[in-house]
């Protein structure tokens, strides 16, 4: 299996607003930069749609490390938070929906093809890989032409 790491941040001007992601895939020496964007979205579905980009982007199965920025991300993956949303019919409690079920069911199947583990870094704090992210994200985000985010 190889071994990858997948950088990702999300960014939005306003939020909602005009958003966008930027996703690093590092495999033996090798770098790929992704990136996208939508007119009107929110910052939590950028950071989500970020690692589901990189996620995605493998064609086979893999040890992954995730490093991300986003504790709404890490925390939903790592405290169990959606699959337990999930399986209570997309609900956190009894009255209260969970927020983006269609990009955490997305990251949910992403994650169950490969060996994943997922790592917090602070945003905005130097590390290299997270900063180009966020230009990647920032840029992604300003493009003229962004289609709409359908949820």
């Amino acid at each position: 299996m190889h071994q990858v790491t997948i950088y990702s941040d999300g960014a939005c001007s306003g939020n909602p607003g005009p958003g966008g992601y930027g996703v690093i895939l590092s495999c033996n020496g090798v770098r790929k930069e992704l990136s996208g964007g939508f007119r009107h979205t929110t910052n939590n579905r950028m950071e989500l749609m970020g690692v589901i980009a990189g996620l995605e982007a493998l064609k086979a199965p893999c040890s992954v490390t995730t490093v991300t920025d986003s504790r709404y991300v890490v925390d939903g993956i790592e405290k169990g938070w959606a699959r337990r949303w999930k399986a209570s019919g997309w609900m956190r409690n009894s009255k209260e929906p969970a927020i983006n079920p269609d990009l955490w069911d997305r990251l949910l199947a992403a994650i169950d093809r490969h060996a994943v583990r997922f790592t917090w870094v602070q945003g905005h704090a130097g590390h290299p890989e997270n900063e180009r992210c966020d230009e990647l994200a920032v840029a992604a985000a300003s493009m003229p032409g962004l289609p709409e985010d359908r949820h």
